[in-house]
């Protein structure tokens, strides 16, 4: 009878490792840094790491996987997405080719709203069994822990039921999914502007932060969306309640909530709550720079600019301003309609002006830092065994190919879940 500990045991030999390990999160020149070992073995048991050794001299044992030179690396982090969600955008995607602005779309009445209309009408069992699948062709495209936010509900009954559906999902899948209820995503225009959005901070919220503490806040600063005025009010009780605050701002216009943002950042972690900015479409250079002297997270959605119009964030003037930068794919069904991380780099470094190994970076140690998942995003002794086996042997093929599936092999707690036959 072979050996029970053995039996969780995984080897995969001969590969060129990109650990990312060390210091937490990458910024400035340490974006770069992959930790590289050019052939090697790592050695996993009982889903933890326990050694990278040259190639050949890990330990015997357990199951075996023979890279053959590929390359070897963290699983992806997705720290930005909607994938909850019920219905399609098809009609309204048909409407922008023929020259409809987002906004226009959103102040009419359809983007966001009529997907808030098709949640509204979908039960929590749908929602959970529709993430399921999504969260599953993440998992085959490298995507092991990711952020999924509410949002699409817009009253209290709505908003807990997709936080109960996403944290269903995750228990089903065994996937870490950190939680963000994003209340302030868009105004019901059904409902009289002041009292929606007093009842969002007060009755939403406190819902909220009754059964889901440990869920961060969000809201969509925006023209046709929340006001600035209206999201400090929300964000200022959320971090009174102990809640830590995800910003929506400057995709299409800066409104100064960047600005507040920062401000806050300045204060110690513990009272200001405060985590990332994520979209800058809109930011100027001058505060593209003072993002990157904060303590805030950058969070890059290059994929929405190509399936809206056309505009992304400047990642290269954020990267040598020594911002921490992370991308995402910001999977929903209106401005961004993919689960895919390897498409998200490819665009980051085409458009944002990122490297390939900044991309790479910020796709996976960052997004655990910014996750607050430190168990995940490098290659190390004693953490969480998710990785995943690319069939490149040069981890900027990453960039240099778009489209298609590069990941060969999933593991995820060392254990092989996909595999290319």
């Amino acid at each position: 009878m072979s050996d029970p500990v053995e039996e969780h045991a995984l080897t995969i030999r001969d590969a060129r490792i990109l650990t990312l390990g060390g210091a937490r999160p990458r910024r400035g020149e340490t974006m770069s840094e992959l930790g590289i070992v050019e052939r090697g073995d790592v050695h996993i048991r009982n889903g933890r790491i326990t050694g990278i050794f040259g190639s050949g001299e890990a330990p015997g044992g357990g199951n075996i996987i023979d890279a053959r030179g590929r390359v070897l690396m963290p699983a992806f982090v997705d720290c930005h997405t909607h994938a909850c969600w019920s219905g399609d955008r098809l009609d309204e995607w048909d409407m922008k080719r023929r020259g409809a602005a987002y906004l226009d779309i959103l102040k009419a009445g359809g983007g966001i709203m009529s997907t808030v209309r098709a949640v509204r009408e979908a039960s929590q069992e749908m929602l959970t069994r529709d993430l399921i699948g999504k969260i599953e062709r993440m998992q085959r495209e490298g995507t092991l822990c990711l952020e999924v936010k509410s949002g699409y509900g817009l009253s209290t009954e709505d908003e807990l039921k997709m936080l109960r559906a996403i944290r269903d999902a995750a228990e089903q899948t065994e996937t870490p999914v950190m939680l963000t209820a994003c209340i302030g995503h868009a105004i019901d225009p059904d409902v009289p502007r002041e009292k929606f959005v007093q009842s969002s901070i007060h009755e939403t919220l406190n819902a909220v932060h009754e059964s889901f503490p440990d869920a961060c806040v969000d809201a969509y600063c925006e023209e046709g969306a929340w006001t600035l005025e209206e999201c400090i009010a929300l964000f200022s009780r959320a971090i009174e309640l102990g809640h830590r605050v995800r910003v929506h701002t400057d995709q299409f216009h800066s409104l100064g909530m960047v600005e507040w943002a920062i401000g806050h950042a300045a204060k110690s972690p513990s009272e200001s709550g405060v985590l990332s900015v994520d979209h800058l479409e809109a930011s100027k250079p001058e505060l593209l720079s003072r993002i990157a002297g904060s303590s805030l997270a950058a969070v890059l959605l290059p994929c929405s600019g190509f399936h809206t119009d056309d505009r992304y964030a400047d990642g290269r003037a954020l990267a040598d301003a020594g911002g921490i930068i992370a991308l995402a794919t910001n999977y929903n069904p209106g401005s961004s309609p993919t689960a895919s991380m390897p498409m998200a780099i490819a665009m980051a470094v085409r458009k944002c002006g990122l490297s390939a190994q900044e991309a790479i970076a910020a796709a996976t140690v960052n997004g655990a830092w910014l996750l607050n998942q430190h168990d995940r995003g490098s290659i190390e002794v004693g953490k969480a065994a998710d990785l995943i086996l690319l069939r490149h042997t040069d981890e900027r093929m990453l960039a240099y190919e778009f489209g298609g599936n590069p990941v060969d092999v999933v593991i995820r707690n060392g254990r092989v879940l996909h595999q290319r036959a």
